[in-house]
């Protein structure tokens, strides 16, 4: 069954956790640019069509996508990047979760699309599982949510983007968001791989792209969505479950002999 936030009515969302059903989903994706061949809209695709799919097959109660994130590091080299500072993603998000635990709710996933946001989506959930001693908090990237959705990911750049595997999950799930002619002319190598410093991506991209989108299929989007479906469902059903491993309260004081 999908329970969708935005759909439900006040009683229908307090009945959940009041049955027995205590877990919610944020997706988090970005506004930024995606290379010549691709949407900006992007990483909110990837989170709103994941995150669907898994909510779908859990029942955990599903927020609406948050459409932007960090994305200062793209620059303002190419159009079409609406960033967040990470103060204010950290707000946003900590506000978010004070609301998700007030309606009711235990567990709370987090699952981010966008490599950058995942600094300030940490210090949130460090701001949230410190207040509300109750509250589990998971903070899941989907691009590592088990080994093989990772490799996928990274084998045509360490620091991809646009790449062969997002180019693929755009061709199998929202191919309005890739420009096909423009696709073959889109690679551009990794130059990160002996720096020092992390650089931004006016300096280490020539059009926005890091990684392979010409060998991009839907079959393989097809399949590597399937992996990310089936891993990160797995991963909440085990989340529904969980008990912290030791009983000690935040603010329990250890006793000194």
């Amino acid at each position: 069954m999908l329970n969708e936030w935005h759909t439900m009515t006040w009683e229908e969302v307090g009945r959940l956790p009041a049955t027995g059903m205590d877990t919610a989903m944020l997706p988090v994706g970005a506004t930024e640019q995606h290379g010549p061949h691709m949407g900006c809209g992007m990483d909110a695709e990837i989170a709103r069509w994941l995150c669907h799919a898994v909510a779908d097959k859990t029942d955990a109660a599903l927020l609406p996508t948050l459409a932007f994130g960090c994305s200062i590091g793209h620059s303002k080299r190419w159009p079409g990047t609406i960033a967040l500072q990470p103060k204010t993603m950290i707000d946003i998000v900590k506000q978010i979760g004070d609301w998700v635990y007030a309606s009711g709710f235990k567990r709370f996933f987090i699952v981010n699309t966008h490599v950058t946001n995942f600094a300030p989506l940490r210090c949130a959930l460090e701001m949230l599982r410190a207040e509300y001693d109750d509250f589990m908090i998971a903070l899941v990237n989907s691009a590592s949510i088990s080994e093989r959705v990772r490799k996928k990911h990274f084998h045509d750049a360490e620091d991809w983007h646009a790449n062969d595997a997002e180019t693929s999950l755009m061709m199998a799930l929202s191919p309005d968001m890739v420009r096909p002619l423009r696709i073959k002319d889109s690679d551009d190598h990794d130059r990160t791989e002996s720096c020092v410093f992390s650089h931004p991506v006016n300096r280490t991209s020539t059009n926005g792209v890091t990684g392979k989108p010409s060998l991009a299929s839907k079959e393989k989007g097809q399949q590597l969505f399937e992996w990310m479906v089936d891993d990160l469902t797995a991963m909440v059903k085990k989340g529904m479950h969980e008990s912290p491993p030791l009983p000690f309260g935040y603010s329990d004081k250890i006793e000194i002999g």
